[in-house]
């Protein structure tokens, strides 16, 4: 009798979720979609995207999208379902030292994971910042770190040279985060349409500078960043699938190149950004949050190497994995498959525990930590036994 019960109230709380998360999103879709809509310009960009038609953009690969029936399938099985997506124990993170981050010099290439795909590099002197997400949840409805709070005192970042926005889901477009630091910003550069999401949290319009596939900008005269093609989408409610752009970037500067995906499926877009910007110095690539269900939108590990690959990488950092609990999947299967591919492969990989600070050609942590982790559940449910 309790069970039923139970089952009844989870049941009800689940709809109760989804009808809430609707109208949530509706609301906040509707204030971001009306910044835009006044300014002739911007939206004379967006019509003459390649990409753009009837309101949506696309990408060069279509397949049929779920019905809500199927969504909400997903979402019970997400919410309900599923083995050792979270970590039993407190995954090992450091308190971020920005030493490195500081450096001005003009000859170096560092990196500082901090957690999922929000990464602090200084390349060549040039600071910049990839999707940041500085909170402990994505959404009001979205889950938490697996290691709580972010191990970045924030108040202590300098001036930032650069933001990457690669899309507008809320595990890379953050709020919060954006009102925490935009007035250190010198630069956003994001995908099409997303920078009316950042007008309406208070960026200055000239702080923001849209990219279209292929489209570049030049900083200070050396710095190249280009806005390359994923196969993903966008949206931050159930209304506005679509309507802003994704992407990934590629950015040269005098001494290094690096590549950051963003979220996307295997595709050949990969050989195509390698032959025209490769080789690269690191590639940060996602590896996590796949499943069966959307192959075609995230890839898998094995996959993330492949994708490596074709971009001419030197050293693969995968990202996208270990933070949140966004998939069906063990969190820690993304780098068992992976470290299992790149040996096979002959890859380098650099797999810091959040908050560690990488240095090319210097200090490649490439440790399986989290394999210890595994050993330690192992043993003690073999004690328990």
């Amino acid at each position: 009798m309790v069970r039923k019960k139970i089952k009844k109230i989870m049941k009800i709380n689940f709809l109760l979720l989804l009808i809430t998360l609707s109208i949530v999103m509706m609301v906040n879709q509707s204030c971001s979609s009306a910044l835009y809509s006044i300014e002739d310009v911007k939206m004379n960009k967006i019509k003459s995207s390649a990409q753009y038609k009837e309101g949506k953009f696309y990408n060069a690969l279509q397949w049929e999208q779920p019905s809500f029936g199927e969504y909400a399938g997903t979402m019970w099985e997400y919410l309900f379902g599923g083995d050792q997506r979270t970590p039993s124990d407190s995954l090992p993170r450091q308190k971020v030292d920005l030493t490195k981050f500081l450096d001005s010099g003009n000859n170096q290439l560092n990196s500082t994971w901090i957690g999922h795909s929000s990464l602090i590099i200084n390349i060549d002197g040039y600071k910049i910042l990839t999707d940041p997400v500085f909170e402990e949840k994505v959404s009001f409805f979205g889950p938490s770190r697996f290691n709580g709070e972010i191990p970045l005192d924030v108040a202590q970042l300098p001036e930032i040279d650069v933001v990457l926005i690669s899309h507008n889901h809320y595990d890379h477009l953050n709020k919060y985060t954006i009102e925490l630091i935009h007035k250190r910003v010198k630069q956003f550069i994001v995908p099409l349409a997303v920078g009316a999401e950042l007008e309406g949290w208070g960026v200055p319009r000239e702080k923001i500078v849209e990219l279209d596939w292929w489209d570049e900008v030049i900083i200070n005269n050396e710095v190249i960043v280009a806005a390359t093609p994923t196969q993903h989408f966008s949206g931050r409610g159930l209304t506005d699938r679509d309507e802003t752009l994704w992407a990934s970037f590629v950015v040269k500067a005098p001494n290094h190149k690096i590549y950051f995906s963003g979220d996307s499926g295997y595709f050949e877009g990969f050989k195509l950004i390698g032959e025209k910007y490769g080789p690269f110095d690191i590639t940060f690539m996602e590896c996590g949050a796949y499943n069966e269900k959307w192959h075609h939108i995230h890839m898998y590990p094995e996959e993330t190497v492949q994708a490596h690959i074709d971009l001419n990488g030197k050293i693969l950092h995968p990202i996208h994995w270990g933070t949140f609990n966004l998939s069906l999947h063990p969190w820690y299967e993304p780098m068992k498959r992976l470290s299992e591919a790149a040996e096979k492969a002959g890859v380098i990989t650099a797999t810091p525990v959040v908050g560690g600070t990488i240095t090319y050609e210097n200090n490649i942590s490439s440790e399986k930590w989290w394999e210890n982790i595994l050993v330690r559940n192992n043993e003690a449910e073999l004690t328990k036994q």
